[in-house]
């Protein structure tokens, strides 16, 4: 193979030339079709597969996760299997075997014979005996990095010490150094092909005693088989480090900080520009701070909108990195600091979600928890900038916004843009346009008592918004079921950004009230889960 390259060097080379600009052709078409006004009735008329094709690749992580089980079971399978080999090869020393194995098991002692048990006594410590090999040495390698990567990956450590999950997540580079070199040991060994040609193991498996004396009967010799672990490693490491080199560039554009924002609920807004960016709403970057930590890249949803000449993040402090980048951007200080005195950050993205299709319906229904407001403050920023826009014509003809929150001081920041498009709904006479919930799940005595005194006040007292905060939590099957029957032929999206308990239950009221009729009413499920 590698002569043949050699000899065949300039026609590989060609052949990649061709392959290369024939793909880079394809995408140049693709995005044409796909980004052109002048084809967007026919997109429409034909359909696309972009936005399903997005929704798998924004998967990625629950795929992730799928292999990584796969690789423990099998992993798991693979020790077992081993254990009960080793013992194996051990019995066949003893006299209980039987004659066959006993004279296999005796191979390998003269120097013109190769071995077919590695466990050469029955005396021997099988234990030390496979953990001074290359096979037993990587193994125990292997298995160590992958429980710490599986136990360093559960929910519980990922959120209370996200750095640690981080840099034993890299203990794959180890994994993989050892499952390529694991092979070498040829612990399992097989006969040789130039035996099986002297060697007629139909005829002498039965007549082992005949080995040496008859002509059709050699010793047969045995050798393992080369490693083949690199030609599954070798795909996904070529992929892992042209994203790394991909990344690597990106850190190196400049990204320039433009505003600095400290709300008084623990939340850091950055508004930054970079050259050549270009976002759809409910996308999300990540982001680096290399004076916090030259490896660490986090992921933020972007919470400004497409139409703004920059693009913002709203960062909460929820572990040690986002209080080290609070304590950065000074936002625990009491003077401010100038723009050029904050630390450099790096951006990488953006990437889409599954909340970037909520203009593709005619009826969509936003639903958050907490911070998972964050995408729908982009979506709602985008709606509130196209009904300026009067050339822009929107599909969606009407928004249900729900938001459930435990601590009124988180309201602050997203108030705002909730009146601002409240007003310029009203402006425009469509009040009816967007429909917004929003429920407070959490008060202390005192709050309580504000909040009765100024019940009757035509603001509500916690937003300032006209639309009164409901306390308490939604009843789902009451809300679905009047969206049901306010739209009863169409498809509406739903789409949530929360903690995994509350998806659920609302994956399973949408497949509930959705009709079994596909002329009636279709709740089309979309999730991205924290």
């Amino acid at each position: 193979m590698g002569c043949w390259i050699l000899n065949e060097k300039l026609s590989v080379l060609l052949l990649l030339v061709w392959l290369g600009l024939n793909f880079y052709l394809f995408i140049d078409t693709f995005h044409w079709y796909e980004d052109e006004d002048a084809y967007i009735y026919t997109r429409i008329m034909l359909g696309c597969c972009g936005g399903a094709l997005r929704r798998q690749l924004d998967k990625n992580i629950a795929f992730h996760k799928m292999v990584a089980c796969g690789i423990a079971v099998n992993a798991t399978i693979h020790i077992v299997a081993h254990f009960i080999n080793i013992e194996r090869y051990h019995t066949s020393q003893s006299e209980e075997a039987g004659a066959l194995r006993n004279k296999l098991s005796g191979l390998g002692k003269s120097p013109n014979e190769s071995y077919l048990n590695p466990i050469r006594t029955y005396e021997t410590n099988t234990t030390g005996e496979v953990l001074t090999t290359v096979a037993g040495i990587t193994g125990v390698v292997i298995t160590v990095a992958l429980i710490l990567i599986m136990t360093s990956s559960t929910e519980l450590i990922r959120r209370s010490c996200y750095e640690l999950f981080w840099y034993t997540h890299h203990l794959f580079v180890v994994f993989f150094i050892g499952l390529i070199t694991h092979g070498m040991g040829q612990l399992v060994r097989g006969q040789t092909p130039q035996s099986l040609l002297l060697h007629n193991v139909t005829y002498c498996k039965d007549h082992y005693l005949e080995w040496e004396n008859a002509t059709q009967c050699p010793l047969p010799q045995f050798s393992g088989n080369k490693p083949v672990a690199w030609k599954w490693v070798l795909s996904p490491v070529v992929l892992y480090i042209c994203e790394r080199i991909v990344r690597f560039w990106r850190f190196q554009q400049e990204v320039v900080i433009t505003k600095v924002v400290t709300h008084s609920s623990g939340v850091l807004e950055l508004h930054m520009k970079k050259r050549g960016f270009k976002m759809g709403p409910g996308q999300y970057i990540f982001l680096q701070c290399p004076s916090i930590s030259q490896l660490e890249w986090h992921p933020f949803t972007l919470t400004s909108a497409p139409e703004e000449d920059f693009f913002s993040v709203h960062v909460r402090v929820v572990g040690d990195w986002t209080a080290s980048l609070f304590k950065a951007f000074g936002a625990e200080e009491k003077a401010f600091k100038e723009l050029w005195m904050l630390p450099r950050v790096a951006v990488d993205g953006p990437y889409g979600s599954a909340t970037t299709d909520v203009f593709h319906y005619r009826v969509s229904v936003c639903i958050a928890a907490g911070i998972g407001v964050t995408p729908f403050a982009s979506i709602l920023k985008s709606i509130w900038y196209k009904c300026c826009n009067r050339n822009t014509v929107l599909a969606l003809q009407k928004v249900y916004f729900y938001w459930m929150c435990r601590d009124p001081s988180a309201f602050e920041w997203f108030a705002d843009l909730l009146f601002h498009l409240e007003t310029k709904m009203a402006e425009k006479g469509k009040n009816d346009f967007l429909s917004y919930h929003i429920f407070l799940t959490g008060w202390n005595e005192d709050q309580a008592t504000h909040i009765a005194l100024h019940y009757d006040d035509k603001m509500d007292v916690i937003t300032g918004l006209r639309q009164k905060t409901c306390y308490g939590r939604p009843n789902w099957d009451n809300e679905f079921k009047q969206l049901a029957e306010n739209h009863p032929s169409n498809s509406i999206g739903v789409f949530f950004c929360g903690p995994k308990t509350l998806s659920k239950i609302l994956q399973k009221t949408c497949n509930s009230y959705s009709s079994v009729d596909p002329r009636g009413v279709q709740f089309h499920y979309n999730e991205e889960s924290f």
